[in-house]
């Protein structure tokens, strides 16, 4: 099932994308139910937007093996979290603003497999963890490099991770999915950069919920970001950026400078 949250003329609503375009609104969000309410529309005549709105964000650093190859370093003994501000998700068209900073700045895009919790979560063992996972969707973790290396120097990290626009998500949340075995691909103006299979995760979807949950209770519409494999690199204005995992759809999202788009 592929679940779009969408907006139609000044309001937002949820609802169930079919073979066709044809998008079937749900009675409430998806985390009450996945009841139609009979009425219809078109995809063509929506807007569609980040599948939640202005979610907790959790992300993991060096979470591909072959990510930390390409970096020389060991695989992290525990899952690496960070977090990102609610505001730096948009949805899929939106663009990911570069800072107007006056120092030079390193901006890149990661491609992400997203886990959308879909009932809370806590103390939940790695066998039940994917039950409480409503789907999955498409990420960019987009990263400040200046910013973010200072950070890490002292041994924490938010302001590179967390400009607003810097967590793209979208175009669907898609149910029933095997997280173990997805490909996911990034490309730069069409040229593809990165290609992986999240068979090659470190810690996979179900090990990290299981284990953010024994600190934590998980709660629906948490969206998690399960790490970038290798390719990572940069963007600027001008540049668009597509995430994609084939069975959940492309998200693709311009680059503007700071100040182009009004912001």
């Amino acid at each position: 099932m592929k679940i779009v949250r969408y907006q139609e003329g000044d309001r937002a609503h949820y609802g169930v994308l079919e073979d066709g375009g044809l998008v079937r609104r749900l009675k409430g969000t998806p985390y009450e139910s996945l009841t139609p309410d009979g009425t219809t529309t078109r995809l063509e005549s929506v807007r569609i937007l980040s599948p939640v709105p202005a979610p907790r964000i959790f992300g993991l650093g060096l979470n591909y093996a072959d990510h930390a190859a390409e970096g020389g370093k060991e695989h992290p003994p525990q899952p690496m979290l960070f977090m990102k501000p609610s505001t730096a998700a948009i949805g899929p068209e939106e663009p990911i603003v570069y800072p107007g900073e006056e120092r030079d700045l390193v901006v890149h895009f990661e491609a992400e497999l997203v886990a959308v919790i879909g009932t809370k979560a806590r103390r939940v063992s790695t066998s039940d963890a994917l039950d409480h996972v409503l789907g999955y969707t498409c990420g960019n973790d987009v990263s400040e490099r200046v910013i973010q290396r200072a950070e890490m120097k002292e041994g924490c990290l938010l302001m590179g991770k967390g400009y607003d626009t810097f967590c793209p998500l979208g175009p669907a949340i898609v149910t029933g999915l095997d997280p173990t075995d997805l490909l996911l691909l990034a490309r730069v103006n069409g040229r593809e950069r990165q290609r992986t299979s999240t068979s090659d995760l470190i810690y996979p979807v179900a090990e990290i919920v299981s284990y953010m949950s024994r600190a934590m209770t998980l709660l629906p519409g948490d969206v998690i970001l399960t790490g970038t494999p290798s390719g990572v690199g940069p963007i600027h204005p001008g540049d668009r950026v597509e995430i994609e995992i084939p069975q959940v759809g492309v998200l693709s999202n311009p680059v503007v400078a700071e100040g182009s788009d009004g912001s």
